[in-house]
């Protein structure tokens, strides 16, 4: 039986998955990262590894592992990872040595792209951009099934461009931690999103308490929930601007905001440059569960 393998390599947990070749999951499994350990993390995910193959009694020909990173082109080696014990390793050599086996590693928004590409909300369609809205903003792009790599590794790094259209209610001089001031991602992160709500209140809850208050007619959580819609649409506006992608399917903890999908594509056509905007956005099919699938399908 053929198989396909794939990791998600987070920052506090590492799940496997395996599939078939038309994509029914065979086998699951997840253990907890060695906390900034570089050599129990290449043991944990050799022993998945063995563990998966030996209940599905197949082998995998390769593994595909997303990492909340990327691979420097000129180096070789991690780079962005906040994950911080991986940066400066070649992963890949180091996990394909101890499994025998080529080893294909790519960001963790790329691989969500892919899997949503492949047989998620995205299969009808030749480009996707695929956003996570979580605890960092990030984004792959897939064009015709295929992710889409640049010559920096950073194609989707939507998160660390400015907000775009700014205006003094949007509360500017956010410092990120990549060292610039206003990146999308201090507006559209969960932690940005609750970060400055916060601020202004004096309190100290989490986003999806703040959308319920939204809810519940709270004054403040209405203008903070609206004001992220606005910044929200603004920075996909400047996406499809340059991109122009059929689809764009959003996941993270924040994909779950059922108001995202009701007033986000409304706000669009302020600032998208063309007389009708046509890019639906819409939730990922498989979830959390994306992101350990595009892996597999690497």
């Amino acid at each position: 039986m053929s198989i396909r393998i794939g990791i998600d390599l987070g920052g506090t947990k590492i799940e496997i998955l395996v599939l078939d070749n038309e994509g029914v999951e065979l086998y699951r499994q997840r253990v907890n990262t060695p906390q900034g350990d570089y050599q129990a993390t290449i043991s944990a995910i050799t022993q998945l590894v063995h563990n998966a193959e030996d209940q599905c009694q197949a082998r995998a020909d390769h593994i595909g592992i997303g990492i909340p990173g990327a691979v420097s082109p000129s180096s070789g080696l991690i780079k962005n990872a906040n994950s911080t014990c991986l940066i400066g390793k070649q992963l890949d050599a180091d996990l394909g040595e101890k499994l025998q086996r080529p080893i294909k590693l790519a960001n963790d928004a790329d691989c969500f792209a892919l899997s949503e590409a492949t047989d998620g909300s995205g299969a009808l369609y030749s480009s996707i951009f695929g956003v996570i809205l979580g605890t960092g903003v990030g984004a792959g792009i897939v064009i015709n099934k295929a992710l889409l790599t640049g010559p920096n590794a950073i194609s989707g790094e939507w998160g660390h461009n400015p907000l775009p259209w700014q205006e003094t209610t949007d509360h500017l001089g956010r410092p990120c931690y990549c060292g610039k001031l206003d990146c999308i991602e201090t507006f559209l992160s969960g932690p940005g999103f609750s970060s400055n709500y916060n601020a202004h209140t004096q309190r100290a809850i989490e986003p999806a308490a703040i959308w319920q208050h939204s809810r519940e007619g709270n004054k403040a959580a209405l203008e903070h929930c609206d004001q992220y819609l606005e910044q929200l649409a603004k920075s996909l506006s400047s996406i499809i601007n340059v991109l122009d992608p059929g689809i764009i399917v959003l996941g993270g903890g924040l994909s779950n905001i059922d108001e995202i999908y009701q007033q986000v594509p409304n706000r669009l056509s302020k600032y998208v440059f063309s007389d009708t905007v046509n890019t639906p956005i819409v939730k990922a099919k498989y979830g959390d569960s994306s992101g350990v699938r595009g892996a597999a399908w690497l």
